[in-house]
Protein backbone atom coordinates (compact mmCIF):
# COMPACT_ATOMS: atom_id res chain seq x y z
CA UNK A 1 0.00 0.00 0.00
CA UNK A 2 2.85 2.41 0.75
CA UNK A 3 4.00 2.18 -2.85
CA UNK A 4 0.52 2.36 -4.33
CA UNK A 5 0.55 6.10 -4.95
CA UNK A 6 4.00 6.05 -6.50
CA UNK A 7 3.13 3.16 -8.82
CA UNK A 8 -0.15 4.80 -9.80
CA UNK A 9 1.66 7.91 -10.97
CA UNK A 10 3.49 5.86 -13.57
CA UNK A 11 0.34 5.78 -15.63
CA UNK A 12 0.78 9.45 -16.41
CA UNK A 13 3.03 8.23 -19.22
CA UNK A 14 0.03 6.53 -20.80
CA UNK A 15 -1.94 9.75 -21.14
CA UNK A 16 -4.50 8.95 -18.42
CA UNK A 17 -7.53 11.18 -17.81
CA UNK A 18 -8.66 11.76 -14.22
CA UNK A 19 -9.79 14.51 -11.87
CA UNK A 20 -6.67 16.62 -11.83
CA UNK A 21 -6.99 19.27 -9.12
CA UNK A 22 -6.18 18.89 -5.45
CA UNK A 23 -9.06 19.24 -2.98
CA UNK A 24 -8.44 21.65 -0.10
CA UNK A 25 -10.24 21.38 3.24
CA UNK A 26 -10.59 25.16 3.74
CA UNK A 27 -12.48 25.85 0.52
CA UNK A 28 -14.12 28.92 2.12
CA UNK A 29 -10.74 30.70 2.23
CA UNK A 30 -10.07 30.28 -1.51
CA UNK A 31 -13.09 32.02 -3.00
CA UNK A 32 -11.28 33.65 -5.92
CA UNK A 33 -9.12 30.56 -6.50
CA UNK A 34 -12.14 28.39 -7.23
CA UNK A 35 -14.09 31.15 -8.97
CA UNK A 36 -12.30 34.04 -10.72
CA UNK A 37 -15.51 36.11 -10.52
CA UNK A 38 -14.82 36.61 -6.77
CA UNK A 39 -11.62 38.63 -7.38
CA UNK A 40 -11.80 42.07 -5.78
CA UNK A 41 -15.27 41.61 -4.29
CA UNK A 42 -14.42 42.55 -0.69
CA UNK A 43 -12.77 45.92 -1.38
CA UNK A 44 -9.69 44.48 0.31
CA UNK A 45 -6.32 43.11 -0.54
CA UNK A 46 -6.69 39.37 0.14
CA UNK A 47 -3.63 37.13 0.25
CA UNK A 48 -3.95 33.45 1.18
CA UNK A 49 -1.22 30.84 1.45
CA UNK A 50 -2.19 27.23 2.03
CA UNK A 51 -0.18 24.03 2.44
CA UNK A 52 -1.88 20.65 2.36
CA UNK A 53 -0.18 17.37 3.31
CA UNK A 54 -2.56 14.58 2.30
CA UNK A 55 -2.71 10.87 3.14
CA UNK A 56 0.11 11.18 5.69
CA UNK A 57 2.12 8.02 6.24
CA UNK A 58 2.01 6.90 2.61
CA UNK A 59 5.05 7.05 0.36
CA UNK A 60 4.56 9.55 -2.44
CA UNK A 61 1.57 11.14 -0.69
CA UNK A 62 0.19 14.35 -2.25
CA UNK A 63 1.69 17.65 -1.10
CA UNK A 64 0.03 20.81 -2.36
CA UNK A 65 0.87 24.48 -1.88
CA UNK A 66 -1.08 27.43 -3.23
CA UNK A 67 -0.64 31.20 -2.92
CA UNK A 68 -3.66 33.21 -4.04
CA UNK A 69 -4.12 36.99 -4.02
CA UNK A 70 -6.84 39.33 -5.27
CA UNK A 71 -7.78 42.98 -4.89
CA UNK A 72 -10.10 45.67 -6.33
CA UNK A 73 -8.72 47.94 -9.06
CA UNK A 74 -9.82 51.29 -7.67
CA UNK A 75 -7.64 53.23 -10.08
CA UNK A 76 -9.91 51.89 -12.85
CA UNK A 77 -13.13 51.85 -10.83
CA UNK A 78 -14.87 49.92 -8.05
CA UNK A 79 -16.42 47.52 -10.56
CA UNK A 80 -13.12 45.86 -11.42
CA UNK A 81 -11.03 43.25 -9.60
CA UNK A 82 -7.85 41.35 -10.36
CA UNK A 83 -5.77 38.58 -8.88
CA UNK A 84 -2.98 36.07 -9.31
CA UNK A 85 -2.16 32.63 -8.00
CA UNK A 86 0.59 30.03 -7.98
CA UNK A 87 -0.02 26.32 -7.38
CA UNK A 88 2.58 23.63 -6.75
CA UNK A 89 1.23 20.08 -6.48
CA UNK A 90 3.34 16.91 -6.10
CA UNK A 91 2.13 13.30 -6.01
CA UNK A 92 4.88 10.70 -6.04
CA UNK A 93 6.96 11.22 -9.17
CA UNK A 94 4.29 13.48 -10.70
CA UNK A 95 4.29 17.29 -10.32
CA UNK A 96 1.90 20.00 -11.42
CA UNK A 97 2.52 23.73 -11.34
CA UNK A 98 0.08 26.42 -12.36
CA UNK A 99 0.58 30.18 -12.72
CA UNK A 100 -2.56 32.21 -13.33
CA UNK A 101 -3.89 35.75 -13.59
CA UNK A 102 -7.52 36.70 -13.22
CA UNK A 103 -9.88 39.58 -13.90
CA UNK A 104 -13.43 40.15 -12.64
CA UNK A 105 -16.13 42.69 -13.46
CA UNK A 106 -18.78 43.49 -10.82
CA UNK A 107 -22.16 45.11 -11.40
CA UNK A 108 -24.96 45.98 -8.98
CA UNK A 109 -27.99 43.76 -9.55
CA UNK A 110 -31.18 43.19 -7.49
CA UNK A 111 -29.75 44.63 -4.24
CA UNK A 112 -26.62 42.55 -4.65
CA UNK A 113 -23.68 42.26 -7.05
CA UNK A 114 -23.33 40.01 -10.05
CA UNK A 115 -19.79 39.23 -11.15
CA UNK A 116 -18.12 37.59 -14.10
CA UNK A 117 -14.49 36.52 -14.17
CA UNK A 118 -11.89 35.08 -16.51
CA UNK A 119 -8.52 33.54 -15.72
CA UNK A 120 -5.80 32.60 -18.23
CA UNK A 121 -3.17 30.26 -16.86
CA UNK A 122 0.00 28.40 -17.71
CA UNK A 123 -0.06 24.73 -16.72
CA UNK A 124 3.30 23.00 -16.23
CA UNK A 125 3.43 19.24 -15.70
CA UNK A 126 6.47 17.12 -14.88
CA UNK A 127 7.32 13.46 -14.27
CA UNK A 128 10.51 12.41 -12.48
CA UNK A 129 11.09 9.09 -14.20
CA UNK A 130 14.65 8.88 -12.85
CA UNK A 131 13.22 8.30 -9.36
CA UNK A 132 11.24 5.21 -10.42
CA UNK A 133 12.67 1.69 -10.29
CA UNK A 134 11.29 -0.58 -13.02
CA UNK A 135 12.00 -4.23 -13.69
CA UNK A 136 12.05 -3.52 -17.41
CA UNK A 137 13.86 -0.24 -17.99
CA UNK A 138 13.40 -0.57 -21.77
CA UNK A 139 9.61 -0.46 -21.61
CA UNK A 140 8.71 2.47 -23.93
CA UNK A 141 5.42 3.02 -22.09
CA UNK A 142 7.26 4.51 -19.11
CA UNK A 143 9.66 7.41 -19.07
CA UNK A 144 12.91 6.52 -17.27
CA UNK A 145 14.17 10.10 -17.21
CA UNK A 146 12.81 13.43 -16.02
CA UNK A 147 10.34 14.92 -18.47
CA UNK A 148 8.13 18.01 -18.43
CA UNK A 149 5.81 20.06 -20.60
CA UNK A 150 3.42 22.99 -20.51
CA UNK A 151 0.13 24.16 -22.00
CA UNK A 152 -2.16 27.17 -21.95
CA UNK A 153 -5.24 26.90 -19.72
CA UNK A 154 -8.39 28.96 -19.13
CA UNK A 155 -10.92 29.25 -16.28
CA UNK A 156 -14.17 31.27 -16.16
CA UNK A 157 -16.71 32.03 -13.45
CA UNK A 158 -20.03 33.68 -12.61
CA UNK A 159 -21.15 34.71 -9.12
CA UNK A 160 -23.94 36.58 -7.34
CA UNK A 161 -23.32 38.10 -3.90
CA UNK A 162 -26.11 39.50 -1.73
CA UNK A 163 -24.52 41.99 0.67
CA UNK A 164 -22.53 39.96 3.24
CA UNK A 165 -25.39 37.54 3.79
CA UNK A 166 -25.13 34.90 1.06
CA UNK A 167 -23.53 34.10 -2.29
CA UNK A 168 -23.85 31.57 -5.11
CA UNK A 169 -21.62 30.91 -8.07
CA UNK A 170 -20.59 28.56 -10.84
CA UNK A 171 -17.21 28.20 -12.49
CA UNK A 172 -15.29 26.05 -14.95
CA UNK A 173 -11.61 25.22 -14.67
CA UNK A 174 -9.48 23.81 -17.52
CA UNK A 175 -12.16 24.95 -19.93
CA UNK A 176 -9.96 24.18 -22.95
CA UNK A 177 -9.24 20.62 -21.78
CA UNK A 178 -5.50 21.11 -22.36
CA UNK A 179 -3.18 18.25 -23.29
CA UNK A 180 0.35 18.61 -21.89
CA UNK A 181 2.94 16.77 -23.98
CA UNK A 182 6.15 15.98 -22.14
CA UNK A 183 9.71 15.16 -23.11
CA UNK A 184 11.75 16.06 -26.17
CA UNK A 185 9.94 13.48 -28.26
CA UNK A 186 6.49 14.50 -26.90
CA UNK A 187 5.52 10.83 -26.58
CA UNK A 188 4.19 11.17 -23.03
CA UNK A 189 1.18 13.31 -22.29
CA UNK A 190 -1.45 14.24 -19.74
CA UNK A 191 -4.92 15.39 -20.77
CA UNK A 192 -6.76 17.52 -18.21
CA UNK A 193 -10.55 17.32 -18.34
CA UNK A 194 -12.63 20.43 -17.65
CA UNK A 195 -13.75 20.70 -14.03
CA UNK A 196 -17.14 22.25 -13.26
CA UNK A 197 -17.89 23.75 -9.83
CA UNK A 198 -20.91 25.15 -8.02
CA UNK A 199 -20.41 27.15 -4.82
CA UNK A 200 -22.69 28.73 -2.26
CA UNK A 201 -22.63 30.14 1.24
CA UNK A 202 -24.73 31.81 3.93
CA UNK A 203 -23.80 33.75 7.08
CA UNK A 204 -26.19 33.49 10.01
CA UNK A 205 -26.18 36.25 12.64
CA UNK A 206 -27.23 35.78 16.28
CA UNK A 207 -28.70 38.15 18.82
CA UNK A 208 -25.25 38.35 20.32
CA UNK A 209 -23.52 40.40 17.59
CA UNK A 210 -20.07 39.04 18.34
CA UNK A 211 -21.05 35.57 17.09
CA UNK A 212 -21.86 34.42 13.56
CA UNK A 213 -22.20 31.07 11.83
CA UNK A 214 -20.71 30.86 8.32
CA UNK A 215 -21.76 27.94 6.13
CA UNK A 216 -20.22 27.13 2.75
CA UNK A 217 -20.75 24.35 0.24
CA UNK A 218 -19.04 23.29 -2.97
CA UNK A 219 -19.77 20.64 -5.58
CA UNK A 220 -17.25 19.77 -8.28
CA UNK A 221 -17.22 17.26 -11.12
CA UNK A 222 -15.29 16.44 -14.29
CA UNK A 223 -18.39 14.52 -15.51
CA UNK A 224 -16.72 11.26 -14.50
CA UNK A 225 -15.98 11.76 -10.81
CA UNK A 226 -17.49 14.15 -8.29
CA UNK A 227 -16.88 15.54 -4.83
CA UNK A 228 -19.02 17.63 -2.49
CA UNK A 229 -17.80 19.67 0.49
CA UNK A 230 -19.82 21.28 3.28
CA UNK A 231 -18.30 23.25 6.13
CA UNK A 232 -19.64 25.37 8.98
CA UNK A 233 -17.62 27.76 11.15
CA UNK A 234 -18.71 29.45 14.35
CA UNK A 235 -16.96 32.84 14.43
CA UNK A 236 -16.29 35.13 17.37
CA UNK A 237 -15.45 38.78 16.68
CA UNK A 238 -13.68 40.31 19.68
CA UNK A 239 -12.33 43.81 20.18
CA UNK A 240 -8.80 42.92 19.15
CA UNK A 241 -9.02 39.45 17.63
CA UNK A 242 -11.31 36.97 15.90
CA UNK A 243 -11.60 33.24 16.50
CA UNK A 244 -13.35 30.46 14.62
CA UNK A 245 -13.90 26.74 14.93
CA UNK A 246 -15.91 24.42 12.75
CA UNK A 247 -16.48 21.16 10.96
CA UNK A 248 -16.34 19.98 7.36
CA UNK A 249 -17.93 17.00 5.68
CA UNK A 250 -17.43 15.45 2.27
CA UNK A 251 -20.00 12.69 1.60
CA UNK A 252 -18.45 9.21 1.28
CA UNK A 253 -14.95 10.73 1.56
CA UNK A 254 -14.07 12.51 4.80
CA UNK A 255 -14.89 14.58 7.87
CA UNK A 256 -12.72 17.32 9.32
CA UNK A 257 -12.06 19.88 12.03
CA UNK A 258 -11.27 23.57 11.36
CA UNK A 259 -9.61 25.98 13.80
CA UNK A 260 -8.18 29.46 13.41
CA UNK A 261 -7.80 33.03 14.61
CA UNK A 262 -7.48 36.47 13.09
CA UNK A 263 -5.28 39.21 14.58
CA UNK A 264 -4.95 42.62 12.89
CA UNK A 265 -5.89 41.17 9.50
CA UNK A 266 -3.58 38.17 9.76
CA UNK A 267 -5.40 34.86 9.73
CA UNK A 268 -3.76 31.61 10.85
CA UNK A 269 -5.71 28.39 10.59
CA UNK A 270 -5.28 24.64 10.85
CA UNK A 271 -7.49 21.78 9.79
CA UNK A 272 -7.41 18.00 9.88
CA UNK A 273 -9.41 15.92 7.44
CA UNK A 274 -9.96 12.24 8.30
CA UNK A 275 -10.98 9.88 5.51
CA UNK A 276 -14.04 7.77 6.20
CA UNK A 277 -13.30 4.94 3.75
CA UNK A 278 -10.30 3.30 2.12
CA UNK A 279 -7.67 5.11 4.21
CA UNK A 280 -7.16 5.03 7.98
CA UNK A 281 -8.45 7.92 10.07
CA UNK A 282 -4.88 8.68 11.18
CA UNK A 283 -3.69 8.89 7.57
CA UNK A 284 -5.70 12.01 6.80
CA UNK A 285 -4.87 15.50 5.58
CA UNK A 286 -3.12 18.23 7.59
CA UNK A 287 -3.68 21.72 6.21
CA UNK A 288 -2.14 25.01 7.31
CA UNK A 289 -3.64 28.34 6.29
CA UNK A 290 -1.99 31.76 6.51
CA UNK A 291 -3.88 34.75 5.19
CA UNK A 292 -3.70 38.53 5.22
CA UNK A 293 -6.38 41.16 4.56
CA UNK A 294 -6.02 44.93 4.27
CA UNK A 295 -8.84 47.39 3.60
CA UNK A 296 -8.37 49.24 0.31
CA UNK A 297 -11.78 50.93 0.01
CA UNK A 298 -10.79 54.51 -0.73
CA UNK A 299 -14.44 55.38 -1.45
CA UNK A 300 -15.64 54.88 2.14
CA UNK A 301 -17.09 57.92 3.84
CA UNK A 302 -14.64 59.65 6.10
CA UNK A 303 -11.61 58.30 4.28
CA UNK A 304 -8.87 60.59 3.02
CA UNK A 305 -10.39 63.70 4.62
CA UNK A 306 -7.77 66.35 5.52
CA UNK A 307 -7.86 69.81 7.03
CA UNK A 308 -5.53 72.56 5.99
CA UNK A 309 -2.80 73.22 8.52
CA UNK A 310 -3.67 76.90 8.21
CA UNK A 311 -7.05 76.21 9.86
CA UNK A 312 -5.81 74.13 12.80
Amino acid sequence: MKRLLCIGMLFVSLGIRAQFDAAFTNTWALQSYYNPAAAGLDSKLNVVGMYSLQMVGYEGAPKTMVINADMPLFFIGPKHGAGAAFLNDAIGAFSNKKVQLQYAFHQKFAKGRISIGIRPALLMVGFNGSEIELNDTDDPAFANNDIKGQAFDLDVGLRYTYKKLWYAGISAMHLLGPTVKMGDDKLHQVTVDPLFLAQGGYTLSFRQPRYKLAMDAMFRTDLMNWRGDINARLMYDGNKHKLYGGLMYSPTISVGLLLGFDFHGINIGYSYEAYTSGVGALNGTHEILIGYQHDLDVYKKGKNLHKSVRLL
